[in-house]
C-alpha cells in the first residue's frame, strides 16, 4: 500500500466521486469561488453529496456591499438535503432540485459550471481554467486531518445575470475539493476537559477578544487566500487557537506564488495578525507574513470588502489585498461555533 504525503499527486480519477465508508457522515464535496472587485461582489457555487445517505445539498449565492445575510443578498440559492440520483458522475452533472451543473473539459484542469434560476431571474456561467496542478494539503495537517483535501487556483471567465443585468466576469479565484467523514467526531473534540467545556487559551493575554478567540477544542477554521493573475498571490489556513497574545496566528498550509511559481509555507514563519469590526465581529483588516520554504518572503495587507454570514457567527469576506506592489482580490473564511462567536463578540463589544 502506497503512503500518501503532500507530494503524492492527485489521479485523474479524483474527478469523481470516490468510493468511500459506510460512515453516515461520509462528505464529498467539490467548491468553486469567484469575484468581480468593482461590484464589491463575491460568489460560491457548491455541493456537499453524502453518499451514505444517498443525498447531495447545492448552494449558490452572490454576496455584495447591500447586505450579508441571506435574505438580504444580492443571490442565495439553497436546494436543501435532496435525494441524489443513482450513480451520480461528477464529471459531468446537473444537481438535483434546481442545483447548478458542472462538466469537466480537461481532466482534472478545466471546467464549465452553469446555473440557472427562472424564479429569481438568476443566471450564472463561467469555466475555470486552472493554472496549475491541484495541491494537497498535507495528512495529518489540520484542518485535513483524516481527508484528502486539495486547493487549485484557476483563470474564471464567465457571465452573470442579476437583477435583469448581464455582468461579466473574469478573475483570478479558487476551487476545492474534500472527501472525508464530517461530523460527530471529526468535528468535536474528545478530550475530557472539552467535554468539560473547559477550553485552554496555549498563551493567555492581550485583548479579552483575542484570549476568547483562542480558546483550543472550539473547532476553528480560518482560510485566506489572495491573488493576482496567475503571478503572485498566496492561500493558507490559519490556525488561531495557536496563537500568541499579540493576535499573530502561524499559518500551517498553504502556498505562496511569487514570480509565477508556486512553494510551500514554512508553516514556522508564516503568520497572519486579525482585526475585527466591534459591531459585526466579523474580519475588518488583516496584516499577513509569508514565508516559503526556500526562504522566499511577502508581506500582504487586506481589507474586508463585502461579507456573507449564512448562520449568523462568523463570515466569508471579499478581501483586497496589497503586496508586491500589487492589488489582489479573493477571500477570508471565518468559521466558528456559534456559542464561541457569541462569546468572544460581547467581549469585543465590553463597555
Amino acid at each position: 500500500m502506497t503512503t500518501v504525503n503532500e507530494d503524492t499527486p492527485f489521479a485523474l480519477e479524483d474527478d469523481q466521486y470516490h468510493n468511500l465508508s459506510d460512515d453516515l457522515h461520509e462528505t464529498e464535496t467539490n467548491w468553486w469561488s469567484l469575484n468581480v472587485p468593482e461590484r464589491g461582489m463575491g460568489a460560491w457555487i457548491h455541493a456537499a453529496y453524502f453518499p451514505n445517505r444517498q443525498s447531495v445539498r447545492a448552494r449558490v449565492f452572490v454576496w455584495d456591499p447591500r447586505g450579508a445575510e441571506p435574505n438580504r443578498l444580492a443571490y442565495y440559492f439553497n436546494s436543501g438535503e435532496v435525494p441524489m440520483p443513482p450513480n451520480p458522475d461528477l464529471r459531468d452533472i446537473t444537481f438535483p432540485n434546481g442545483g447548478y451543473s458542472l462538466k469537466m473539459l480537461k481532466p482534472a484542469m478545466d471546467y464549465h459550471v452553469v446555473h440557472h434560476d427562472p424564479e429569481q431571474d438568476f443566471e450564472i456561467e463561467f469555466e475555470h481554467r486552472s493554472v496549475h496542478p491541484p495541491h494537497r494539503f498535507t495528512p495529518g495537517e489540520a484542518p485535513a486531518m483524516h481527508n484528502p483535501h486539495f486547493d487549485q487556483l484557476g483563470h474564471i471567465v464567465g457571465r452573470m445575470k442579476l437583477f435583469g443585468e448581464t455582468i461579466p466576469i473574469d478573475c483570478y479565484s479558487v476551487r476545492d475539493r474534500t472527501w472525508g467523514p464530517r461530523g460527530a467526531h471529526h468535528s468535536i473534540s474528545q478530550k475530557p476537559e472539552y467535554v468539560r467545556r473547559e477550553f485552554r487559551v496555549a498563551q493567555p493575554g492581550g485583548p479579552k477578544w483575542r484570549q476568547v478567540e483562542r480558546e483550543r477544542g472550539r473547532g476553528r477554521i480560518q482560510y485566506i487566500f489572495g491573488h493576482t493573475g496567475a503571478e503572485t498571490g498566496f492561500l493558507s489556513f490559519v490556525r488561531p487557537q495557536d496563537g500568541d497574545a499579540a493576535g499573530w496566528s502561524p499559518m500551517n498550509m498553504g502556498w505562496l506564488l511569487k514570480d509565477g511559481r508556486f512553494t510551500r509555507l514554512d508553516k514556522s514563519k508564516s503568520r497572519m495578525r486579525n482585526f475585527r469590526d466591534p459591531k459585526t465581529g466579523w474580519s475588518a483588516h488583516m496584516q499577513v507574513y509569508l514565508e516559503d520554504r526556500e526562504g522566499r518572503s511577502m508581506e500582504a495587507e487586506g481589507f474586508a470588502i463585502s461579507h456573507i454570514s449564512e448562520n449568523g457567527s462568523g463570515s466569508n469576506a471579499l478581501m483586497r489585498w496589497e503586496y508586491e506592489g500589487k492589488i489582489g482580490w479573493g477571500e477570508d473564511q471565518d468559521g466558528w461555533r456559534g456559542d464561541h462567536f457569541t462569546k468572544m463578540l460581547r467581549a469585543l463589544r465590553a463597555v
